[in-house]
């Protein structure tokens, strides 16, 4: 009789025991499966915050509705928890966790990049590593309190793990469960990109292992861990210079070719100013809505709007930087190729030659060549890029005494004095490329600078501080400009002005639609900065044509008399001064006006231009010509 008590009291030890196996066996994969399933609701907050400015709720439980393929969301995810069963104990627990915080990281690396640059992080954003200095107002400027959302989780999850961590005791390798895991989620991820780009099997546009222009479509399409894969599968296959084959330098050729039909008799623009000096000045985030408004009866550019009188300006001109931003500006301008699709060009490819490039082209012609920026030369590394673009001189911040700091560095007041008498000393003809940067985010202007008198709701605003800084800046541009003129500089020369990218609109889309004092007139840009080419002989005059960066080196040379010729056949821009095509190819691809006769090849035409433009560089197409 005891020996039966004893037999039934070891049986329900037994059944307890084993009760708290199964139990712990479950909230150890109970772990597993929490780090797969928030994992996936973060990467629809990556999804929500690329998508909308400031994202809802609503929003973000909906924003799966934007994925092509669900699974691969998981699959991707499980490639890398699936490595917690080569762990035992709690070296596994440890290895959730921390795979669950090293990827919330990235992510909201990618929200706070994509709101900095409306593109995503790539390998080659490592090289641009230098451009945080002085950045940190800047960055800080781009968070938002939502982002808690990325790690909120992980308060909770460490502490609770670290109290019930015996829980994870015992607990063996199961390397069987990891070959099977991993083997069907590499599997999948293969055989989808594979199912989708080899066999056709959904729309064009839905493709993998392909960066496309339009980020959202990238990261929705292969989910924001896949598109990590994306960026190193790419990395190592761009790794080496794009050798062109026999059918893509003729692909080329013909896109040239093409766009060189449209081209018409000569007008009264042809070589309007020929031989005249060059001025070109590129100001930090000038956009267009500025132009010719008022604060509280204050004009907010009153120099630029009087240069106007006696100017061509270009109403609807678009910015079309990529990654690069500033860079990509300067690009542009000065080669008329639209940058690379990943990264930035100044840094992919910096030793790229452009035997047609503006100041090339102006030194065949006699002219002296010199680029001015108070910056750092290995800031968007435009020192080396610039040389090889082929300007003579380049001063960068160590030709200038640094006596007074706004934002980034040199302040555009100190910066532009200093600058005069590098200008007045060129011997002519010359081509003086100068490059402001004092109205860079997040537009924190000093007190002492900040003139224009609005209420304290609004100044204190980013809008406030962006028209703030606009206003300065045109100050000090208007004080360059007459000190110039005074000299008897200006008497001679063309001036060009534009924006290098958009600015309060770029950074703070969001905050300018919720701020209390902002005018109807101020909400919405549409990427358009403004294009400004003064002398004092022009009678004023407004181009209605849209037009982008790439557009403006034909233009200038149109206007300078250069022979077309000379550039034709590798300006990928036209001249926006003898057109009748009115549009625009922004970097993500999107088309903005209208092409010839609205016609759609037309428009696939002009947009192609964004990949040819990426084997031009990526192959140093132009580093010799004719080809």
């Amino acid at each position: 009789m005891h020996i039966n008590i004893v037999r039934e009291m070891a049986k329900k030890e037994s059944i307890v025991e084993n009760f708290k196996k199964v139990a712990c066996f479950l909230w150890r994969s109970k772990l597993f499966y929490y780090t797969v399933i928030i994992l996936f609701f973060k990467s629809l907050l990556v999804i929500s915050a690329i998508s909308y400015e400031k994202p809802t709720v609503e929003q973000v439980l909906t924003s799966y509705t934007k994925i092509s393929h669900a699974y691969i969301y998981i699959y991707f995810i499980v490639l890398i928890v699936s490595f917690s069963y080569l762990f035992k104990n709690r070296s596994r627990m440890w290895f959730l966790i921390f795979s669950n915080l090293c990827l919330s990281i990235l992510f909201v690396i990618d929200v706070w990049y994509y709101r900095g640059f409306s593109s995503l992080p790539t390998l080659y954003s490592l090289n641009q590593t230098g451009n945080l200095d002085n950045l940190s107002s800047t960055i800080v400027s781009l968070i938002h309190k939502s982002d808690i959302l990325f790690i909120v989780d992980l308060f909770v999850i460490v502490p609770f793990s670290i109290i019930n961590r015996k829980i994870y005791e015992k607990h063996s390798r199961n390397i069987v469960l990891f070959l099977v895991l991993f083997s069907v989620s590499a599997i999948y991820t293969i055989y989808v990109p594979f199912k989708v780009n080899t066999l056709n099997k959904y729309d064009v546009e839905q493709t993998f292992f392909e960066i496309k222009w339009k980020p959202s479509i990238t990261i929705c399409n292969a989910s924001p861990i896949g598109y990590h894969y994306l960026d190193i599968y790419n990395y190592i296959k761009n790794s080496k210079r794009l050798k062109l084959t026999t059918e893509e330098k003729k692909e080329i050729k013909t896109w040239f070719q093409n766009k060189n039909k449209k081209n018409l008799p000569d007008n009264e623009y042809s070589g309007m100013f020929k031989g005249k000096n060059l001025l070109v000045i590129q100001v930090e985030s000038l956009e267009n809505f500025v132009i010719n408004k008022s604060v509280n009866g204050q004009e907010i550019t009153p120099n630029l709007n009087k240069l106007l009188k006696n100017s061509l300006y270009f109403s609807n001109y678009n910015e079309e930087v990529n990654q690069g931003t500033t860079s990509d500006a300067e690009l542009m301008t000065n080669t008329s190729i639209y940058p690379v699709s990943t990264g930035s060009t100044f840094f992919r490819y910096p030793d790229n030659k452009y035997y047609n490039s503006l100041p090339k082209i102006l030194e065949r012609q006699g002219y002296y060549t010199q680029a001015m920026h108070g910056d750092k030369g290995s800031y968007w590394n435009w020192k080396p890029a610039l040389k090889s673009i082929g300007f003579q001189n380049i001063v960068d911040s160590t030709g200038f005494k640094d006596d007074e700091n706004i934002g980034l560095g040199l302040s555009d007041g100190s910066f532009l004095r200093q600058a005069e008498p590098m200008v007045e000393a060129s011997k002519g003809p010359w081509y003086n490329y100068v490059i402001t940067m004092s109205g860079h985010a997040p537009f924190d202007l000093p007190t002492k600078y900040r003139e224009l008198k609005i209420n304290s709701e609004l100044d204190s605003s980013y809008l406030g501080g962006y028209l703030q800084s606009v206003h300065y800046e045109d100050k000090q541009i208007g004080i360059f400009l007459d000190n110039l003129r005074k000299s008897g500089a200006l008497d001679n020369t063309m001036v060009v002005i534009y924006g290098d990218h958009c600015g309060i609109h770029k950074y703070y889309q969001s905050d300018v639609e919720t701020t209390k004092g902002a005018e109807s007139w101020m909400i919405d840009n549409h990427k358009e900065v403004p294009l400004i080419v003064y002398n004092s002989s022009l009678k004023g005059k407004e181009i209605t044509t849209t037009g982008g960066q790439i557009d403006l080196m034909p233009t200038i040379l149109y206007l300078m008399g250069i022979d077309k010729n000379e550039y034709l056949n590798t300006a990928m821009g036209r001249n926006l001064l003898n057109t009748n095509e009115s549009y625009a190819v922004w970097s993500n691809g999107e088309f903005i006006g209208n092409a010839k006769n609205k016609n759609k090849n037309d428009k696939d035409e002009a947009i192609k231009g964004l990949n040819i433009a990426d084997k031009i560089i990526s192959s140093d197409y132009f580093k010799s010509y004719p080809k």
